[in-house]
């Protein structure tokens, strides 16, 4: 490298970034939000935020595999290192093709990210990501590598150091640095390091085998053994403690072939097929999950719809009754737990805030049951693939050891949306129908995300793509393939279209079904030639989530079923619903009857408790009988009718009013064969008249009673008149959904970007252009130094400055002082001064600006040869 060439490159982060144009300055920002929030005032601050280590960590949160892999061997490349350096680390001494064609995307993605700078013969890593990722006693090196033997000789006295370098045939020198030099110079050689490894006996090679890919750290005797003794003797082994030694950085190089990776993984997994499926199959088995997965919260809204379970005091539902949750869904406590998760997220659900809070259907609910049902599914799966809360984590355990309670607090996980984009992303690569081998989705996420947290356990020793068992992302991947499922996203494993595009992914091309079946077993092969989806890797913004989930809806309507109209009546007290019901029908048809059975046809059964419950719900017997006549495509069976008419004529016999609360009844008869009744003592009656009876039990406990006792009393009012009691009776206070917990600053749009740059170039300007000394000041000193402290003029001189700069159409440099006493300095050109207020064209903000004189600090004119 030349000195002219020396000269050019850069000698910081920051003046890497000034030589970079608007487009780089834009994919930087773009890929770490966090830089701009808020604004750089010029690049040096956008450098030094670029290096914070919460910033780093981020971004090398960020990296995928082979990326990390590559800034884990600039950590422990000399300082700065070349390309050449770097690609002998990463592919070894018989340079990896596969590594030497991915390596050139790697550093250039680490440049983009300003996690290493400079040219390609001077490599910089930042220097808190070296910290990081460099090998220390505390944090060994991913790379399982040791410190050099500079690093492991500082220390060492030299007389030592000078018995090592006659173990290894060195003549001595002056100094341990020249001494230390030439035994590093000496392990680098591979024909001389051969040559002493050689002399070494076989115990000896097997300690180096066991160090040589990490931990580089050992434990020897005071009195070593004679093959230890050997490797201490010439430097193999150099001591860091009392009782412990450490393989160099070098040697270990040399026994892995150069190598700073055991398995260097170029390539990302593929994600593997585990079966086929024709796409319409596909797409008919989701659309058959999505409507379960409707019912299934219609389900729920309705148990909960006079007031559901009561909230924990730390909030949330108590494990009693997420389990009679489960029991009325008839599903496992972790899925009921998914729907009810599904409903707050969505807004269908909320406390009531009450004294006594309960949860309830919101206001929101009755707007959703009114939509069409393609519609109602991409609402709930919108809210699913955006939300954060995490219904999988359901009890676990928090920070503090408590229980994670569904809808309670600590259920968010930030990774959640983007872990669910990234599945059903890697789901619309495969051949349309491909359901996915799941350990294989999972390789390919911990590929792309490998890195949660700059201090990881060491991995080199586990085989490649596998992680713990409690890792966060996989465990979210698993759920999302089980949750999309339930949901109707997939349907047999693969992605459907309404899943599809869910995502943003383009429609897939269908081919003309086969006439001849669907391969489905896990052993298929696919055929080369099945169509491809382009891979989805952005998450979506709110407008184009809006536009997705229309969509969606839109693919899925066709796929259902019309409503049904009617039902049909057997003969043993069951209606069968063939498919699904219109609303109206089956809103009156759950009153009257309960579920039985739930699939592709539903049974209901009409008990005497269920008839009831209609008439109560204001539905007299004519009105019964004429709704089952008007919705069967069967003959009303007798059994059934005298069902409805036993019931009805018993019905409201007694009524049941607030005195505490009183029974009354024409027939004095059957008040005596309540008063006789021994069940009935705990209602505490006694006679105030033949028809009336007093009871110490509040109304609800004394109808609750009474029908234990097989009696159908009614409820009514202060004036006489029998209650109805309608199922949706009580809902929530406008209630709005839960916000997701972003993970991060929001990713930035074009004309944020494009905003953020322009500020960054001009305050750069303001603050690098060279000004003239002002008065008084030395050349260099704070009236000419780039980047110096604000100028400071006297009013007298600023005005006298602006005016001539008026006529003479110069760039002044300005220090400024905002209404909120924030200091900062601009470059401008001033246009007019008048009435104690400059205006002036300013290329900080690129714009036309007015600002008042006695806020300016003082003023400098630009050197002859400021750019």
């Amino acid at each position: 490298m030349s000195t002219e060439e020396k000269s050019a490159a850069p000698r910081s982060l920051a003046e890497a970034l000034r030589v970079r144009d608007d487009v780089s300055l834009a994919a930087l920002l773009r890929s770490r939000p966090d830089l701009i929030t808020p604004v750089p005032t010029d690049l040096t601050q956008l450098a030094t935020r670029a290096g914070t280590r919460a910033s780093v960590v981020r971004a090398l949160e960020r990296l995928d595999r082979f990326t990390l892999q590559t800034a884990e061997a600039l950590a422990v490349a000399p300082d700065p290192a070349s390309y050449g350096e770097l690609l002998a680390l990463m592919g070894g001494d018989e340079e990896d093709p596969a590594v030497a064609a991915a390596l050139p995307r790697a550093a250039a993605l680490l440049r983009e990210q300003a996690l290493v700078w400079g040219p390609d013969d001077r490599l910089r890593l930042v220097r808190t990501a070296r910290e990081l990722l460099a090998p220390s006693p505390q944090h060994p090196s991913p790379t399982g590598l040791g410190p050099t033997v500079r690093e492991a000789t500082a220390g060492m006295s030299p007389g030592r150091i000078q018995e090592i370098l006659g173990a290894v045939g060195l003549p001595s020198t002056h100094d341990s640095v020249s001494a230390v030099s030439a035994l590093g110079t000496l392990f680098a050689d591979r024909g001389r390091m051969a040559a002493l490894l050689a002399e070494l006996p076989a115990e000896s090679r097997e300690v180096l085998d066991r160090l040589v890919w990490g931990p580089p750290y050992g434990q020897v005797t005071h009195d070593p053994a004679a093959h230890l003794r050997a490797l201490l003797d010439r430097g193999l082994l150099l001591p860091t403690a009392p009782g412990t030694v450490v393989l160099p950085r070098e040697v270990a190089l040399h026994l892995r072939a150069g190598r700073a990776h055991r398995v260097p993984e170029p390539v990302p997994p593929p994600v593997e097929a585990a079966a086929t499926h024709r796409p319409q199959v596909v797409d008919a088995t989701a659309a058959g999950q999505a409507l379960a997965a409707l019912a299934t919260v219609d389900e729920l809204l309705k148990e909960w719809d006079e007031g559901g379970p009561t909230v924990l005091r730390a909030g949330g539902l108590s494990v009693r009754d997420l389990k009679r949750t489960a029991v009325a869904l008839d599903v496992p406590e972790p899925v009921a737990a998914f729907w009810v998760e599904l409903a707050y997220g969505a807004g269908l659900i909320a406390s009531d805030g009450e004294a006594e809070e309960r949860y309830a259907a919101t206001p929101a609910y009755d707007e959703w049951r009114e939509l069409p049902p393609a519609e109602r599914w991409a609402r709930l799966a919108g809210t699913w693939l955006a939300a954060t809360r995490t219904p999988g984590v359901v009890g676990g355990r928090d920070a503090k050891d408590r229980t994670l309670s569904a809808l309670g607090p600590n259920l968010d996980r930030s990774a959640a949306p983007e872990v669910r984009h990234r599945v059903l992303a890697l789901l619309a690569g495969l051949p349309e129908g491909a359901s996915p081998v799941e350990e294989s989705l999972l390789a390919r996420l911990r590929w792309e995300r490998p890195l949660r947290g700059p201090q990881r356990e060491h991995r080199e020793h586990r085989e490649p793509g596998k992680a713990r068992d409690d890792d966060l992302r996989s465990r979210i991947a698993r759920w999302t393939l089980s949750e999309a499922e339930l949901l109707g996203v997939t349907g047999r494993g693969a992605l459907a279209a309404p899943g599809r595009a869910l995502i943003g992914a383009p429609e897939a091309p269908r081919p003309a079904a086969r006439e001849t079946g669907e391969p489905e077993g896990p052993g298929d092969k696919l055929p080369v030639h099945h169509h491809r989806t382009p891979p989805v890797t952005a998450l979506l913004t709110p407008a184009e989530r809006a536009a997705a989930t229309a969509t969606a809806a839109r693919l899925l309507a066709p796929l259902f079923p019309e409503p049904l109209d009617h039902v049909l009546l057997q003969a043993d007290l069951t209606a069968v619903a063939p498919g699904p019901l219109e609303r109206e029908l089956a809103d009156v048809l759950g009153v009257l009857a309960d579920v039985e059975s739930k699939g592709g046809a539903t049974v209901y059964r009409f008990t005497p408790g269920s008839v009831r419950r209609a008439l109560d719900a204001g539905r007299s017997a004519a009105d019964l009988h004429a709704f089952l006549a008007r919705h069967s495509r069967t003959p009303v069976p007798q059994p059934l009718t005298y069902l409805i008419d036993d019931v009805a004529r018993r019905h409201g016999r007694l009524r049941v009013g607030a005195a505490s609360a009183y029974v009354r009844c024409d027939d004095d008869a059957t008040l005596d064969e309540i008063l006789a009744d021994k069940r009935a003592a705990g209602l505490g009656l006694r006679r105030l008249a033949p028809t009336v009876l007093a009871a110490q039990a509040d109304p609800a406990a004394l109808l609750d009673g009474l029908r234990a006792l097989g009696f159908a009393p009614a409820a009514e009012s202060a004036a006489g008149d029998v209650l109805i009691a309608r199922a949706d009776s009580h809902r929530t206070p406008p209630r709005a959904a839960p916000e997701p917990v972003p993970d991060g600053p929001p990713a930035p749009d074009d004309t944020l970007l494009a905003a953020a740059v322009r500020a960054v170039r001009a305050g750069d300007l303001a603050s690098t252009t060279p000004r003239k000394p002002g008065p008084g000041s030395e050349e260099g000193g704070e009236g000419g130094a780039p980047g110096g402290t604000l100028p400071r003029t006297g009013a007298a001189e600023t005005l006298a400055t602006m005016q001539a700069a008026v006529l003479t159409g110069e760039a002044l440099w300005i220090g400024y002082v905002n209404a909120e006493g924030a200091a900062s300095q601009r470059v401008i050109a001033p246009i007019r001064v008048e009435g104690g207020f400059v205006t002036a064209y300013d290329h900080t903000a690129d714009e036309v600006r007015t600002y008042p004189l006695h806020r300016i600090t003082g003023v400098a004119e630009l050197a002859d040869d400021a750019g």
